[in-house]
């Protein structure tokens, strides 16, 4: 069962009332500037308050996502995509000339994490061009 937390969270979420609270946060003045210059010049949304409602819901939608992810992986840890899934995926997605070489992005992945044990997809990327590099 995935956390009560997430559960309530996506209920809140979910819920059609559009009753306001008035709340004071202290944010950096910089980022006050760029949300009204984000609001002002580029027409981000209709003000700074929509602006920030837009992006804490967008990020609260993420935490519980991969809150629910994370749940899955640890009832079924043979799920969760290796280091060398992430970077073909990315390679993928990106267009990026290494997607059509898998074996090359597998042996990537395993060689980064013996001298990089928190390499991430994008590492695999690098190393595997550079390697590409170092042989021609």
């Amino acid at each position: 069962m995935i956390p009560s937390a997430v559960d309530r969270i996506t209920e809140l979420l979910d819920s059609s009332q559009l009753d306001t609270v008035n709340t004071s946060m202290r944010i950096p003045n910089t980022l006050r500037e760029a949300a009204s210059l984000a609001v002002d010049e580029l027409g981000a949304a209709a003000s700074t308050t929509a602006l920030t409602t837009t992006a804490l819901r967008a990020t609260l939608e993420a935490v519980v996502m991969q809150a629910a992810l994370e749940h899955h992986y640890e009832r079924h840890p043979e799920t969760r995509p290796s280091l060398a899934d992430l970077a073909l995926a990315a390679a993928e997605l990106d267009g990026h000339p290494l997607a059509g070489e898998p074996e090359r992005l597998r042996r990537a992945a395993a060689e980064i994490v013996e001298r990089h044990p928190h390499a991430d997809a994008d590492d695999v990327l690098l190393w595997a061009e550079a390697q590409s590099f170092a042989s021609a």
